[in-house]
């Protein structure tokens, strides 16, 4: 058998996230439908991670394992026959022990705010109608997330992970014209961690809580304490890196 990792872009809206579940349409069924139909064997692609419903990849990694040679001319087959929003941009074999979850050493989000109205981007990004936050301060306590390393606070409440711990490399705010959007990178990424953490940094940013408040979110471990989750639809994985 030959191992390949596949590297994805989708859009999320009318999926209930990346992982199979029973009668809901998924982005792992859809690819793996497309795979086993044009290389007539049964393909289970296996994801970088599991993106939620709603939420949106730019640069999603999986692999598969099959008896074919797989060449660029299979991946416009594949691609032929996915749903429009979703595109395999590349497919590649890699050693047989690869893995596209395992392996991966760092991942990427963004959390994509409109300040405004935009029916063009409705589906894509967050908006608000209101007064915009403070980005200056919401920097200053992102920042102070990159001094700890349990996140149990940002973490759905029933979930089966043995640990807390994530190593968050960058986490910052930027804002191009109305657009304004959270970067993150880490090790990894606990179930729902991003959308608790732009909650609780938006209301740093309308001074619902303050800098020292945020610090003790944190450091108490509940979910309870920290903001709402923002919704879906403004997040996107936008990277999966690897050592090969």
């Amino acid at each position: 058998m030959l191992r390949y990792f596949i590297e994805i872009s989708y859009k999320g809206t009318n999926y209930h996230g990346w992982q199979i579940q029973p009668e809901a349409i998924s982005i792992q069924e859809e690819i793996n439908k497309a795979i086993s139909t044009i290389l007539q064997e049964k393909i289970e692609v296996v994801g970088a991670g599991r993106t939620d419903s709603g939420v949106h990849a730019e640069q999603m990694f999986a692999h598969f394992d099959s008896s074919v040679s797989v060449d660029n001319n299979h991946l416009h087959k594949f691609n032929a026959i996915l749903p429009d929003d979703i595109v395999l941009k590349k497919c590649f074999l890699v050693h047989n022990d690869a893995h596209a979850r395992f392996d991966a050493i760092e991942r990427s989000y963004e959390y994509r705010i409109y300040l405004g109205r935009d029916p063009f981007l409705l589906e894509t990004t967050w908006q608000f109608y209101h007064q915009a936050p403070d980005v200056k301060k919401m920097n200053e306590a992102a920042n102070i997330l990159m001094d700890y390393t349990d996140f149990e606070c940002f973490s759905k409440v029933k979930t089966d992970v043995k640990t807390f711990e994530c190593k968050i490399s960058k986490a910052f705010w930027k804002q191009e014209g109305n657009h304004l959007i959270f970067c993150i990178s880490a090790d990894r990424f606990l179930r729902n961690m991003v959308r608790a953490i732009v909650g609780t940094l938006l209301d740093v940013g309308f001074e619902k809580i303050d800098l020292a408040q945020f610090k003790s979110i944190i450091e108490s471990q509940k979910r309870s304490k920290a903001g709402a989750s923002v919704p879906a639809k403004g997040l996107f994985l936008t990277g999966v890196k690897y050592n090969f």
